[in-house]
């Protein structure tokens, strides 16, 4: 049976690190403080905002909260950006995605200084991932690499397979991975022979919305499987991209969903948070 690894604790983990990190600051005077959009009454969304602003009381961290109708403008949601861009008390500016059809995503993020884009999305900060110089990195990306490293899992030399290439997580993690020096391989939905390629790897990282996709036909025996996918099965429980129950009888280690990728992602917005401030 595979090892566990376990998100929950890890984040847990993290979490206590950047409580302590905050009292030092809060000690010499300075407050975090994260402002949080949320536009509409998505469900899934508000789930999300809520985790976070549990997670920044836990740690000592300010969150602003602003909840938008779903029928704000877009010129109205960029100004409240803007302000927010140039008010000196906030340190991270958060904007919850997905936004309503008539609001233009990329302009959003682009109108967020890169300073305070503590999701990592700004190309600037994307750009700075690129080239291996410090800037906000995705979420994510971040909390696998955080999953790995804490589980004593080595990344340098592996056999690394990414399967989904979205700008969130497939793209910044293919570039975190090769600076921790893995060899890896970006699959997606055109990918020819997909089973051969997954089989090559030492460390597979799913990342598709298929649920249950990944059984252990995909997997090469002793395998760490890294699980993104937040779905749901046919029983409307929570599952991933990968079937844990067959994974699991060939993989060395794996990540749960719920409990795995999903709470290392708020963890790492912390981190960010906490950065921006220093």
């Amino acid at each position: 049976m595979a090892y566990l690894i376990d998100g929950k604790k890890i984040s847990a983990e993290i979490k206590d690190e950047l409580k302590e990190k905050v009292a030092v600051l809060k000690s010499q005077g300075k407050e975090i403080v994260l402002a949080v959009i949320q536009v509409g009454t998505n469900p899934a969304s508000t789930v999300y905002v809520n985790n976070k602003k549990k997670a920044c009381a836990y740690v000592g961290i300010r969150s602003l909260a602003f909840e938008l109708p779903e029928t704000v403008s877009e010129d109205e949601l960029l100004a409240l950006v803007r302000e927010l861009n140039v008010n000196t008390e906030v340190n991270g500016i958060l904007v919850q995605l997905p936004l309503p059809k008539h609001i233009n995503e990329d302009k959003v993020i682009m109108t967020i200084s890169p300073d305070k884009d503590v999701d990592g999305f700004h190309p600037q900060n994307v750009g700075n991932l690129s080239i291996g110089r410090k800037g906000f990195v995705s979420c994510t990306p971040a909390g696998i690499i955080q999953l790995l490293k804490r589980s004593n899992i080595a990344i340098e030399g592996k056999e690394c397979v990414i399967v989904g290439r979205s700008n969130i997580v497939g793209k910044p993690m293919a570039m975190l991975l090769i600076q921790e020096n893995g060899t890896v391989t970006i699959s997606h939905s055109r990918t020819r022979n997909l089973k051969e390629v997954t089989k090559r790897a030492d460390i597979l990282i799913a990342a598709i919305g298929k649920p249950k996709f990944f059984n252990a036909e995909y997997i090469k025996e002793g395998a760490v499987v890294i699980d993104v996918g937040m779905n749901r099965d046919e029983n409307d429980k929570l599952c991933g991209d990968v079937d844990f129950d067959s994974a699991s009888t060939v993989a060395s280690a794996i990540t749960p969903v719920p409990g795995g990728v999903g709470p290392m992602t708020i963890a790492m917005l912390m981190t960010n948070c906490v950065e921006a401030a220093e």
